[in-house]
């Protein structure tokens, strides 16, 4: 069990790492918005290229998880999805691939902005 976990932990962390030295580096000018941009455009990249695979089978969750497994995941739905339905499947792919993710964050967005009150 503690082979599964030290690679999802180290791995996850490292990413996390990265997103804090872009933005503690590039102060004022590469805000919390733009780190979730390049993470899900940069699993993207590295899911199309091939590149991020071979860390998701080695990390498993730790590379998944993250805004870059989003990532990863939306351009892998897109090259299936070409491969099933062509210049079509490139557009609806990723949304096939991702939408019970996207799904959840809506539903417990919604549930928590019911169940709770803001303050401020």
């Amino acid at each position: 069990m503690f082979h599964l976990i030290f690679p999802a932990f180290i791995v996850g962390g490292l990413i996390c790492v990265i997103g804090q030295l872009m933005m503690d580096l590039t102060k004022p000018s590469f805000t919390p918005a733009h780190v979730l941009v390049s993470f899900v455009t940069g699993g993207a990249v590295l899911g199309a290229l091939g590149v991020y695979e071979p860390l998701v089978k080695f990390a498993g969750a730790g590379a998944t998880i993250p805004l870059s497994g989003f990532g990863y995941s939306l351009a892998q739905g897109a090259i299936e999805g070409v491969g099933k339905r062509g210049l079509l499947g490139a557009l609806s792919g990723g949304v096939e691939a991702t939408a019970v993710g996207i799904a959840a964050a809506v539903f417990f967005g919604y549930l928590m902005s019911v169940t709770f009150n803001p303050k401020g």
